[in-house]
Protein backbone atom coordinates (compact mmCIF):
# COMPACT_ATOMS: atom_id res chain seq x y z
CA UNK A 1 0.00 0.00 0.00
CA UNK A 2 1.87 3.11 -0.89
CA UNK A 3 0.50 6.36 -0.20
CA UNK A 4 0.65 10.15 -2.47
CA UNK A 5 0.39 13.37 -0.35
CA UNK A 6 -1.34 15.82 -2.71
CA UNK A 7 -0.75 19.57 -1.52
CA UNK A 8 -3.18 22.30 -3.69
CA UNK A 9 -1.94 25.31 -3.57
CA UNK A 10 -2.55 29.15 -5.24
CA UNK A 11 -0.33 31.79 -3.65
CA UNK A 12 0.20 30.73 -0.27
CA UNK A 13 3.64 29.87 0.37
CA UNK A 14 4.38 30.37 3.92
CA UNK A 15 1.46 28.57 4.53
CA UNK A 16 2.87 25.65 2.12
CA UNK A 17 5.60 25.21 3.75
CA UNK A 18 3.88 24.12 6.89
CA UNK A 19 2.29 21.89 4.97
CA UNK A 20 5.21 20.34 2.97
CA UNK A 21 6.50 19.78 6.29
CA UNK A 22 4.25 17.73 8.06
CA UNK A 23 4.45 15.88 4.66
CA UNK A 24 7.56 14.93 4.50
CA UNK A 25 7.98 14.25 7.93
CA UNK A 26 5.28 11.44 8.17
CA UNK A 27 6.58 8.11 10.40
CA UNK A 28 5.99 6.38 6.72
CA UNK A 29 7.69 8.59 4.30
CA UNK A 30 5.38 8.85 1.18
CA UNK A 31 5.54 10.86 -2.34
CA UNK A 32 4.32 14.58 -1.90
CA UNK A 33 2.97 15.92 -4.72
CA UNK A 34 2.62 19.46 -4.90
CA UNK A 35 0.00 20.76 -7.35
CA UNK A 36 0.57 24.16 -8.16
CA UNK A 37 -2.53 26.31 -9.48
CA UNK A 38 -0.22 29.06 -11.32
CA UNK A 39 1.25 31.33 -8.27
CA UNK A 40 2.64 34.04 -8.61
CA UNK A 41 4.19 34.49 -5.16
CA UNK A 42 7.40 32.29 -5.52
CA UNK A 43 6.05 28.77 -4.76
CA UNK A 44 7.54 27.36 -8.13
CA UNK A 45 10.97 28.17 -7.16
CA UNK A 46 10.70 27.63 -3.00
CA UNK A 47 9.31 24.04 -4.12
CA UNK A 48 11.60 23.27 -6.96
CA UNK A 49 14.77 23.97 -5.09
CA UNK A 50 13.63 22.22 -2.23
CA UNK A 51 13.04 18.91 -4.34
CA UNK A 52 15.90 19.57 -6.11
CA UNK A 53 18.17 19.59 -2.37
CA UNK A 54 15.96 16.27 -1.42
CA UNK A 55 17.42 14.38 -4.22
CA UNK A 56 21.11 15.27 -3.38
CA UNK A 57 20.17 13.75 -0.13
CA UNK A 58 18.64 10.37 -2.24
CA UNK A 59 15.18 11.75 -1.49
CA UNK A 60 13.37 12.04 -4.64
CA UNK A 61 9.73 12.00 -2.85
CA UNK A 62 9.09 15.49 -3.68
CA UNK A 63 7.32 16.35 -6.72
CA UNK A 64 6.37 19.19 -8.57
CA UNK A 65 3.41 20.12 -10.93
CA UNK A 66 2.14 23.48 -12.02
CA UNK A 67 -0.85 24.73 -14.04
CA UNK A 68 -0.44 26.72 -17.37
CA UNK A 69 -2.88 28.87 -16.18
CA UNK A 70 -5.19 28.96 -13.24
CA UNK A 71 -7.73 26.39 -13.14
CA UNK A 72 -9.23 26.25 -9.84
CA UNK A 73 -9.17 24.17 -6.41
CA UNK A 74 -10.94 21.03 -8.08
CA UNK A 75 -9.05 21.05 -11.35
CA UNK A 76 -5.76 21.40 -9.66
CA UNK A 77 -6.31 18.59 -7.31
CA UNK A 78 -7.58 15.97 -10.54
CA UNK A 79 -4.19 17.35 -11.74
CA UNK A 80 -2.42 16.65 -8.82
CA UNK A 81 -3.84 13.04 -8.57
CA UNK A 82 -3.01 12.39 -12.47
CA UNK A 83 0.71 11.80 -12.22
CA UNK A 84 0.58 10.17 -8.55
CA UNK A 85 2.33 7.02 -7.74
CA UNK A 86 0.45 5.83 -5.32
CA UNK A 87 -2.73 4.04 -5.18
CA UNK A 88 -3.84 6.11 -2.25
CA UNK A 89 -4.14 9.64 -2.25
CA UNK A 90 -4.06 11.68 0.83
CA UNK A 91 -5.52 15.10 -0.43
CA UNK A 92 -4.35 18.40 1.87
CA UNK A 93 -5.48 21.98 1.19
CA UNK A 94 -2.22 24.38 1.76
CA UNK A 95 -3.53 26.01 4.63
CA UNK A 96 -4.32 22.69 6.24
CA UNK A 97 -1.39 20.17 7.81
CA UNK A 98 -0.85 16.76 9.45
CA UNK A 99 -0.32 14.93 11.84
CA UNK A 100 3.39 13.41 12.05
CA UNK A 101 1.41 9.10 12.36
CA UNK A 102 -1.59 10.19 9.76
CA UNK A 103 -0.56 8.06 7.29
CA UNK A 104 0.76 5.58 9.64
CA UNK A 105 -2.68 5.26 11.47
CA UNK A 106 -4.83 5.25 8.11
CA UNK A 107 -2.62 2.35 7.23
CA UNK A 108 -3.33 0.36 9.89
CA UNK A 109 -7.06 1.17 9.85
CA UNK A 110 -7.35 -0.31 6.26
CA UNK A 111 -4.93 -2.82 6.84
CA UNK A 112 -7.09 -3.76 9.99
CA UNK A 113 -10.06 -4.16 7.91
CA UNK A 114 -8.77 -5.91 4.90
CA UNK A 115 -7.46 -8.92 7.94
CA UNK A 116 -11.29 -8.95 9.28
CA UNK A 117 -13.61 -9.28 6.11
CA UNK A 118 -14.31 -12.64 5.10
CA UNK A 119 -12.16 -14.67 2.69
CA UNK A 120 -14.84 -14.78 0.31
CA UNK A 121 -15.39 -11.09 0.10
CA UNK A 122 -14.74 -9.00 -2.99
CA UNK A 123 -15.01 -6.01 -1.21
CA UNK A 124 -12.35 -2.90 -0.45
CA UNK A 125 -11.92 0.06 1.53
CA UNK A 126 -12.03 3.11 -0.90
CA UNK A 127 -12.22 5.88 1.37
CA UNK A 128 -11.17 6.90 4.91
CA UNK A 129 -12.15 9.61 7.53
CA UNK A 130 -10.29 10.87 10.13
CA UNK A 131 -10.49 13.56 13.35
CA UNK A 132 -9.25 16.50 12.55
CA UNK A 133 -8.89 19.32 14.83
CA UNK A 134 -10.30 22.95 13.61
CA UNK A 135 -7.50 25.69 14.52
CA UNK A 136 -6.89 29.78 13.97
CA UNK A 137 -4.07 30.98 11.98
CA UNK A 138 -2.07 30.53 15.20
CA UNK A 139 -2.82 26.80 15.70
CA UNK A 140 -4.96 26.85 18.93
CA UNK A 141 -7.36 24.59 19.16
CA UNK A 142 -11.14 25.90 18.45
CA UNK A 143 -12.87 22.58 17.64
CA UNK A 144 -12.98 18.76 16.88
CA UNK A 145 -15.11 17.09 14.61
CA UNK A 146 -17.39 14.17 15.28
CA UNK A 147 -16.45 10.80 16.45
CA UNK A 148 -18.64 8.33 14.18
CA UNK A 149 -19.42 4.85 15.53
CA UNK A 150 -18.08 2.57 18.05
CA UNK A 151 -14.84 2.19 19.08
CA UNK A 152 -11.27 3.61 17.94
CA UNK A 153 -11.82 2.38 13.78
CA UNK A 154 -15.36 2.42 12.67
CA UNK A 155 -16.17 0.59 9.39
CA UNK A 156 -19.22 1.26 7.01
CA UNK A 157 -20.13 -1.53 4.31
CA UNK A 158 -20.68 0.26 0.41
CA UNK A 159 -24.58 -0.53 0.73
CA UNK A 160 -24.83 2.02 4.18
CA UNK A 161 -22.93 5.30 2.86
CA UNK A 162 -24.68 6.98 0.67
CA UNK A 163 -28.02 6.47 3.27
CA UNK A 164 -25.82 7.58 6.24
CA UNK A 165 -24.32 10.72 4.10
CA UNK A 166 -28.09 11.55 3.13
CA UNK A 167 -29.15 11.52 6.86
CA UNK A 168 -26.20 13.11 7.65
CA UNK A 169 -25.00 10.57 10.13
CA UNK A 170 -21.61 9.59 8.05
CA UNK A 171 -19.78 13.24 7.12
CA UNK A 172 -16.10 12.06 6.28
CA UNK A 173 -15.52 15.91 6.47
CA UNK A 174 -12.97 17.95 4.44
CA UNK A 175 -10.26 17.46 2.48
CA UNK A 176 -7.62 16.86 5.35
CA UNK A 177 -9.80 14.49 6.85
CA UNK A 178 -10.18 12.58 3.71
CA UNK A 179 -7.69 9.65 1.88
CA UNK A 180 -9.16 7.45 -1.10
CA UNK A 181 -8.49 4.72 -3.33
CA UNK A 182 -6.57 6.44 -6.93
CA UNK A 183 -8.67 3.85 -8.88
CA UNK A 184 -11.82 4.75 -7.53
CA UNK A 185 -11.09 8.92 -7.35
CA UNK A 186 -10.51 8.09 -11.01
CA UNK A 187 -13.33 5.96 -12.16
CA UNK A 188 -15.70 8.42 -10.01
CA UNK A 189 -14.26 10.85 -12.64
CA UNK A 190 -12.52 13.52 -10.63
CA UNK A 191 -13.32 16.40 -9.00
CA UNK A 192 -16.37 18.67 -10.58
CA UNK A 193 -15.16 21.84 -11.62
CA UNK A 194 -18.53 23.87 -11.70
CA UNK A 195 -19.29 23.03 -7.86
CA UNK A 196 -15.60 24.57 -7.27
CA UNK A 197 -14.87 25.26 -3.31
CA UNK A 198 -18.34 24.84 -3.26
CA UNK A 199 -19.09 20.99 -1.50
CA UNK A 200 -16.56 19.81 -4.85
CA UNK A 201 -15.26 17.42 -1.97
CA UNK A 202 -18.59 15.84 -0.74
CA UNK A 203 -19.55 15.56 -4.31
CA UNK A 204 -16.57 13.54 -4.92
CA UNK A 205 -16.49 11.28 -1.68
CA UNK A 206 -20.26 10.75 -2.84
CA UNK A 207 -19.04 8.80 -5.78
CA UNK A 208 -16.41 7.84 -4.74
CA UNK A 209 -18.26 5.61 -2.21
CA UNK A 210 -19.73 4.34 -5.18
CA UNK A 211 -16.58 1.58 -5.19
CA UNK A 212 -16.70 0.19 -2.42
CA UNK A 213 -16.18 0.47 2.20
CA UNK A 214 -15.42 3.00 3.83
CA UNK A 215 -13.06 3.51 7.36
CA UNK A 216 -13.52 5.96 9.86
CA UNK A 217 -10.86 6.64 12.60
CA UNK A 218 -11.73 7.92 15.80
CA UNK A 219 -8.36 10.12 16.38
CA UNK A 220 -7.09 13.71 15.47
CA UNK A 221 -4.69 13.12 12.90
CA UNK A 222 -4.81 16.37 11.05
CA UNK A 223 -5.75 20.11 11.32
CA UNK A 224 -7.89 22.53 9.79
CA UNK A 225 -7.12 25.97 9.64
CA UNK A 226 -10.53 28.28 9.79
CA UNK A 227 -10.31 31.98 8.30
CA UNK A 228 -12.84 34.89 8.59
CA UNK A 229 -14.04 35.71 5.60
CA UNK A 230 -13.07 32.31 3.61
CA UNK A 231 -13.64 31.96 -0.03
CA UNK A 232 -16.56 29.10 0.59
CA UNK A 233 -18.38 31.74 2.71
CA UNK A 234 -18.21 34.61 -0.16
CA UNK A 235 -20.60 32.26 -2.28
CA UNK A 236 -24.43 33.49 -1.69
CA UNK A 237 -26.94 32.34 0.68
CA UNK A 238 -28.70 30.98 -2.32
CA UNK A 239 -26.10 29.17 -4.24
CA UNK A 240 -25.11 27.65 -1.21
CA UNK A 241 -28.63 26.68 -0.64
CA UNK A 242 -28.87 25.01 -4.31
CA UNK A 243 -25.92 23.37 -3.75
CA UNK A 244 -27.00 21.73 -0.44
CA UNK A 245 -30.05 20.50 -2.44
CA UNK A 246 -28.22 19.25 -5.57
CA UNK A 247 -26.17 17.23 -3.04
CA UNK A 248 -28.57 15.63 -1.20
CA UNK A 249 -30.54 15.16 -4.28
CA UNK A 250 -27.82 13.24 -5.68
CA UNK A 251 -27.42 11.00 -2.49
CA UNK A 252 -31.15 10.04 -2.71
CA UNK A 253 -30.20 8.47 -6.35
CA UNK A 254 -27.86 6.28 -4.66
CA UNK A 255 -29.20 4.99 -1.98
CA UNK A 256 -29.80 1.71 -2.32
CA UNK A 257 -33.76 0.54 -2.19
CA UNK A 258 -33.60 -1.40 0.81
CA UNK A 259 -33.15 1.47 2.72
CA UNK A 260 -35.74 3.68 0.85
CA UNK A 261 -38.61 2.95 3.53
CA UNK A 262 -36.50 4.60 6.31
CA UNK A 263 -35.77 7.85 4.13
CA UNK A 264 -37.70 11.00 4.50
CA UNK A 265 -39.58 12.58 1.73
CA UNK A 266 -36.95 14.30 -0.80
CA UNK A 267 -39.10 17.41 -0.48
CA UNK A 268 -39.29 17.14 3.11
CA UNK A 269 -35.50 17.51 3.04
CA UNK A 270 -35.66 20.52 0.61
CA UNK A 271 -37.52 22.57 2.92
CA UNK A 272 -35.65 21.25 5.86
CA UNK A 273 -32.19 23.33 4.03
CA UNK A 274 -34.89 26.34 3.43
CA UNK A 275 -35.20 26.20 7.43
CA UNK A 276 -31.49 25.89 7.96
CA UNK A 277 -30.50 28.72 6.07
CA UNK A 278 -33.23 30.54 6.73
CA UNK A 279 -31.79 30.72 9.90
CA UNK A 280 -28.13 31.53 9.09
CA UNK A 281 -29.24 34.31 6.89
CA UNK A 282 -31.20 35.67 9.80
CA UNK A 283 -27.97 35.78 11.84
CA UNK A 284 -26.20 37.15 9.01
CA UNK A 285 -29.00 40.09 8.92
CA UNK A 286 -30.36 39.12 5.30
CA UNK A 287 -33.87 39.67 6.09
CA UNK A 288 -35.17 38.95 2.87
CA UNK A 289 -33.27 36.20 1.77
CA UNK A 290 -34.19 34.34 5.76
CA UNK A 291 -38.13 35.39 4.56
CA UNK A 292 -37.60 33.98 0.83
CA UNK A 293 -36.18 30.92 1.94
CA UNK A 294 -38.97 30.26 5.36
CA UNK A 295 -41.94 31.53 3.69
CA UNK A 296 -41.61 27.83 1.35
CA UNK A 297 -40.98 25.91 3.99
CA UNK A 298 -42.94 27.28 6.65
CA UNK A 299 -46.30 24.45 6.71
CA UNK A 300 -43.71 21.54 6.25
CA UNK A 301 -43.90 19.68 10.08
CA UNK A 302 -41.73 17.24 8.58
CA UNK A 303 -38.90 20.18 8.04
CA UNK A 304 -39.30 21.42 11.45
CA UNK A 305 -38.77 17.77 13.01
CA UNK A 306 -35.47 17.20 10.63
CA UNK A 307 -34.47 20.89 11.48
CA UNK A 308 -35.15 20.20 15.33
CA UNK A 309 -33.33 16.62 15.30
CA UNK A 310 -30.32 18.60 13.51
CA UNK A 311 -30.24 21.17 16.23
CA UNK A 312 -30.37 18.39 19.28
CA UNK A 313 -27.27 16.68 17.72
CA UNK A 314 -24.99 19.27 17.06
CA UNK A 315 -25.81 20.13 20.39
CA UNK A 316 -25.01 17.04 22.02
CA UNK A 317 -21.92 16.49 19.51
CA UNK A 318 -20.49 19.88 20.97
CA UNK A 319 -21.13 18.67 24.86
CA UNK A 320 -19.12 15.20 23.76
CA UNK A 321 -16.25 17.05 22.28
CA UNK A 322 -15.84 19.50 25.60
CA UNK A 323 -16.25 16.70 27.57
CA UNK A 324 -12.95 14.78 25.08
CA UNK A 325 -11.06 18.18 25.30
CA UNK A 326 -11.77 18.27 29.20
CA UNK A 327 -10.55 14.65 29.98
CA UNK A 328 -7.08 15.78 27.45
CA UNK A 329 -6.69 18.88 29.92
CA UNK A 330 -6.36 16.54 32.65
CA UNK A 331 -4.50 13.95 30.78
CA UNK A 332 -2.30 16.37 30.74
CA UNK A 333 -1.88 17.86 33.65
CA UNK A 334 -1.64 14.58 35.87
CA UNK A 335 0.89 13.66 32.87
CA UNK A 336 2.93 16.89 33.88
CA UNK A 337 2.77 16.23 37.92
CA UNK A 338 3.91 12.41 36.85
CA UNK A 339 7.33 14.23 35.30
CA UNK A 340 8.32 16.38 38.01
CA UNK A 341 7.84 13.97 40.23
CA UNK A 342 10.19 12.00 38.79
Amino acid sequence: MKFSIVITTYNRLTLLKRAIDSALNQTIPCEVIVADDCSTDGTQQYVQELSASLIEQENDRLVYHRNSSNQGHSATMNAGVAIASGDWIKPVDDDDYLAPNCIEEIIQAITAYERQKSQNSTSQVVICSCQAAQVDPSETELTRTRIIGPGTVFYIPQEDIHYGMFLEQVPFGTPIQVAYRKEAFIKSGGWDSSLDANCDDIDSWMRISQFGDAVFINKCLAYRTIWPGAYNQQFSLKKRLDTNILIKEKLYQLIQEKNHTYLPRLEDIRNYLKLHWSIVALKKAKFFQAFSFFSTAFYSPKAWKLLLSSILNRKQQGLRIKEFLFRNQQLNKNIKKIVLIQ
